[in-house]
């Protein structure tokens, strides 16, 4: 399974579309949609992972840059996590520097 990210801002909302499997071998691709869009200093980032069938603990590091990049006042939400993805981030406690969500509107 291949992965991808789609990345777009939203007035001051960063939306950044995760589909496929975020491994090791393709974090690097998820680490620099984080660079491309921290510059533009969102108000929140806003991840849709409802196609992303797997997480790995490399996605995970990229989730905690990504806190880092944007600053303690940008909040992050995770919309649609389901299955493994959500696992991971319940199983290493992510979720509690995130908001989950099923949908954002």
């Amino acid at each position: 399974m291949t992965f991808s990210t789609s990345v777009e801002m939203k007035g001051r909302e960063a939306w950044i579309t995760l589909e496929g499997e975020l491994d090791a071998a393709v974090a690097g691709e998820f680490r620099q949609a984080i660079e491309e869009i921290a510059p533009q200093k969102p108000e929140k980032l806003v991840l849709f992972t409802s196609k992303l069938q797997f997480m790995a603990s490399a996605g995970l590091r990229v989730l905690v840059f990504a806190k880092q990049q944007m600053g303690r006042e940008v909040s992050i939400y995770v919309v649609g996590a389901s299955g493994p993805v959500l696992n991971t981030l319940l199983l290493s406690g992510f979720d509690q520097s995130v908001y989950l969500q099923e949908s954002y509107p």
